[in-house]
């Protein structure tokens, strides 16, 4: 079975018994963590999707442990401007051990087969109705009178 979870404005694919190094969690290590944003369950039977979330799973796992990541440069420089600036990030990470992933609630039923085409009839017909034509608007309508051109005298034009 495995999860997909969003943390941090990130979405993570996990599995039980899996390692998961996410954006610092203001938990101390050997804490439990919950995850209730599930996005996708996936098992033998199948895939269930969230709308956005799937209702009533969760994935639980325990702190191991914080620290921080690689050094990443940021260098900015601008040519022929004598412009160079030099700067280090190093994020803050934790490192947390998938230990359970609960689905919640059971898969709803589906509808029997002999309801299902009797919804579908409703909305087709819902979806084919005409509008009224607007033909007495644009009959009211009378044509304009092309204007007249203009014409400039010698006096006027400069000459």
């Amino acid at each position: 079975m495995y999860a997909v979870v969003d943390s941090g404005g990130k979405q993570y694919r996990v599995e039980t018994g899996s390692t998961l190094v996410v954006d610092r969690l203001n938990a101390a290590a050997g804490a439990t963590v919950t995850f209730d944003r599930v996005l996708l369950v996936g098992d033998e039977d199948g895939v269930t999707v969230g709308t956005p979330t799937v209702s009533g799973a969760s994935v639980r796992g325990t702190v191991l442990e914080h620290g921080r990541g690689p050094k990443i440069i940021v260098f900015h420089f601008r040519p022929k401007a004598h412009y160079r600036r030099r700067n280090g990030q190093r994020a803050s990470l934790t490192r947390i051990r998938i230990d359970e992933i609960a689905t919640g609630a059971e898969k709803p039923k589906r509808a029997s087969k002999a309801a299902e085409p009797e919804a579908e009839a409703v909305t087709a017909k819902a979806t084919t109705t005409s509008r009224p034509a607007k033909a007495s608007a644009t009959a009211a309508k009378t044509p304009r009178a092309p204007r007249a051109k203009k014409t400039t005298t010698a006096s006027e034009s400069g000459e």
